[in-house]
């Protein structure tokens, strides 16, 4: 049985996802990693979780997070977050710039190469490298 939490997949498998996959799969680890995040930060309701949760995942918020993250990056992260980055996206939120979406999707897909590839453990270290900077919640 193949396990879905600890990945590992080849490069060569990894590069054949389309941008927009690897942002879809990166979007679901960034969203973990902000929810473990603010759970960690002690106690709050359901509905303060949730809330903080959505500013924190929002492209606004994500593209901040890049901004801030992009320092850390080495060549090979940085080829994947240009290439979620640059992808064609059809439809940008009304509450984010199409730059600001660009850079939300950039992000996304380095986590989702991050994931794949099977490093965890450098995805949760740049998470908190930015996060211990200053959290990143786009103003309301």
């Amino acid at each position: 049985m193949e396990n879905f939490f600890e990945m590992n997949m080849p490069k060569q498998e990894i590069d054949a996802i389309s941008n927009l996959g690897l942002a879809h799969m990166g979007d679901c680890v960034f969203e973990i990693l902000v929810r473990a995040y603010l759970c960690s930060k002690g106690e709050k309701t359901v509905d303060k979780l949730h809330r903080d949760t959505i500013r924190m995942v929002k492209a606004t918020s994500q593209a901040e997070f890049a901004d801030k993250m992009l320092p850390l990056l080495t060549e090979e992260e940085l080829a994947y977050y240009r290439r979620g980055k640059n992808s064609h996206v059809h439809a940008v939120p009304k509450s984010a710039t199409p730059a600001q979406y660009a850079k939300a999707t950039g992000v996304e897909a380095l986590f989702g190469f991050l994931f794949l590839s099977g490093q965890k453990e450098r995805a949760n270290e740049i998470f908190n490298l930015v996060m211990n900077d200053k959290p990143v919640i786009a103003n309301q």
